[in-house]
């Protein structure tokens, strides 16, 4: 019979190069009882191994760290979990109803749905509203929008408009729209625009809004008047969080037109184009006043069409407003 020690059993196939030491000798060394007919009363109890000089038998094995040794393997990480198993996913679709009965979970369902399905909400934004500052004269803008509708279909509203404290409001435009999600963070808006300053204009819009990838919130439209006058607007801006409560948003705007329109100042091709940066202070997430620098341009007919008035086709704005949504 060949004596196996306690150390060997105890570490198993666990045992590592640097704690292990080679018991093939002790299983090579010949038992003085073999022939003898040892009953297991008589027998004595084995002996704690110490020809290595530790005592294993009382060692606690499951808090060694084998993770030193040479061989050790790292962790298998995440993509060599261990799969669910096949039963997963196969109970019944509403397995709590044979716990707790179907008309104690049919409330809470109904709840559920409530709070995460598709139910309306109203949201309004005054993106910018805010004074324009440069040499000759003060300016105000405000750029509005909001919505009314479910997670897939709303209702949207737009504002936008501009002006100088002592004259009359230059442009003024109202949007109402039927918006329909396309695409996870795009929806697809088509409705009307009127145009309430200057030559009275109305418009069919069709365009699209979301977020691209990068976090750039961009707002594209066609506008069509009742004219036949196709023009374009193409929106982009960036909200850059520097800490927890101050913001920079860079803001690029480009106007299109596919003729000229001369009662609206507006010439063929690329129209104007406004590139600027805001840096915001939350003073809650809902309200935060803002300074920043803008400047516009105004390229082709569209700068002639400028001269002719006596404006400036190329401006460049000091701003000061204050952004808000509910």
């Amino acid at each position: 019979m060949i004596r196996v020690t306690l150390a060997a059993l105890a570490l198993g196939a666990q045992t590592t190069p640097a704690l292990a030491q080679d018991h093939s000798a002790h299983q090579a060394e010949p038992d003085p009882h073999a022939g003898h007919d040892m009953s297991a009363a008589s027998q004595p109890a084995a002996e704690p191994d110490t020809t290595d000089g530790m005592d294993h038998s009382s060692m606690d094995h499951g808090t060694m760290d084998h993770g030193s040794g040479a061989e050790a393997s790292a962790s298998p990480g995440p993509e060599m979990e261990t799969p669910p198993p096949p039963e997963a996913g196969s109970g019944p679709p509403r397995a709590a109803d044979a716990i707790w009965g179907a008309d104690a979970m049919r409330a809470s369902r109904a709840d559920l749905q409530k709070t995460h399905g598709d139910y309306n909400l109203f949201w309004f934004q005054a993106d910018r509203a805010e004074l324009q500052m440069r040499d000759g004269a003060d300016d105000y803008l405000w750029d509005l929008q909001g919505y009314y509708g479910g997670t897939t279909s709303r209702f949207w509203f737009k504002s936008e408009g501009e002006g100088s404290f002592d004259q009359r409001i230059e442009d003024l435009e109202i949007q109402a729209l039927y918006s329909r999600a396309i695409a996870p963070f795009f929806d697809l808006q088509a409705g009307i625009r009127q145009d309430l300053a200057g030559p009275d204009t109305t418009h069919g819009v069709i365009g699209i809004q979301g977020l691209v990838p990068y976090m750039f919130e961009v707002d594209t439209a066609l506008f069509l008047s009742h004219r036949g006058d196709l023009t374009a607007r193409l929106e982009a801006e960036l909200d850059q969080r520097i800490t927890q409560s101050i913001l920079i948003q860079p803001r690029a705007e480009l106007n299109l037109a596919a003729q000229d329109v001369p009662e609206l100042g507006i010439g063929a091709g690329i129209d104007s184009f406004e590139l600027g940066v805001r840096l915001r202070y939350e003073i809650i997430r809902e309200i935060a006043p803002y300074i920043g620098v803008e400047q516009t341009w105004r390229a082709g007919r569209s700068a002639d069409f400028a001269r002719a008035a006596g404006d400036d086709p190329s401006v460049t704005n000091f701003v000061v407003g204050i952004r808000l949504w509910f």
